[in-house]
């Protein structure tokens, strides 16, 4: 298991939190301002620890991966109708688009796949427990590591507190299974908990594109100071007004502790007055 243990200590290399964009929206929305045009989008992004994409756009978008200390590639291994509520879909049904094997013959660092706990229907609970387990099963068998994305069926209709709960318990159960990392909703005052419950490391989603990129950073900043291991950010980053200097601010924010508000003029995401 070498192999594993490099590929995921490389996220995490020096004991750093990790800084990732997410660009796999395609497969869920079609085109998308920002990656309309994924290969020159990357270029970009060159600062960022990782990049999540689909393994049809990381075959062109071979050169981000393609040099000393590009960022990491993490493909999703999986496509699930719990992202088609917009076309109607009520269900987490997944299923697979490629193998841990055939990913890393691709040269992938690490793969993703999505993973939904209902705890109240038993046909989709049990769907997705036997997908996630067998990606597990046979990520084991080539040394990929396995992101496990937990996310909800129609998280916008969750309150708080069902929302925690859901995060809580299915953060246990996803490193019951395996899984090496987690990536998941923030859940407010309440996710240090979910943190100290949990062995396995967990990165928050960006979800929906925030009104500003001085709210992204700020929730990047209350995610870390309650113990998640980094971000996960789409449509905040390549949405932003200047992408680099997204990336630029969130890394002084998640890797290094910076307040927010400053980074944000540090890295010209605004102005001092703004």
């Amino acid at each position: 298991m070498e192999g594993h243990w490099i590929r995921l200590n490389r996220l995490f290399a020096d004991g750093k939190r990790a800084v990732i964009v997410a660009a796999d929206h395609g497969a869920f929305v079609g085109p998308i301002d920002g990656i309309l045009d994924l290969p020159a989008a990357v270029e970009q992004w060159r600062e960022a620890d990782a990049i999540l994409l689909t393994p049809g756009m990381l075959r062109s978008c071979g050169h981000a991966f393609s040099y000393r200390g590009a960022p990491m590639a993490i493909l999703r291994l999986d496509w699930s109708s719990v992202f088609g509520g917009g076309w109607g879909f009520e269900g987490a049904h997944p299923t697979r688009i490629t193998t841990p094997e055939a990913a890393l013959s691709m040269g992938a660092d690490m793969g993703m796949a999505t993973f939904t706990l209902t705890m109240s229907d038993e046909r989709i609970d049990r769907e997705n427990i036997e997908h996630f387990a067998k990606l597990v099963a046979a990520k084991r068998l080539c040394g990929l590591p396995l992101i496990g994305e937990l996310y909800p069926v129609h998280a916008n209709e969750m309150s708080a507190d069902e929302l925690f709960q859901f995060v809580h318990t299915g953060c246990r159960v996803l490193a019951e299974l395996g899984a090496d990392v987690i990536k998941t909703y923030f859940t407010g005052e309440r996710f240090a908990e979910t943190v100290e419950a949990c062995p396995t490391p967990i990165l928050v989603l960006g979800a929906e594109k925030m009104p500003t990129e001085a709210d992204a950073l700020q929730m990047a900043a209350r995610a870390t100071l309650a113990g998640a291991r980094g971000v996960v950010f789409g449509r905040n980053v390549f949405q932003s007004r200047d992408p680099q200097a997204m990336i630029a601010a969130l890394r002084a924010v998640v890797k290094d502790g910076a307040d927010p508000d400053e980074a944000a003029v540090a890295a010209g995401v605004r102005g001092p007055s703004e």
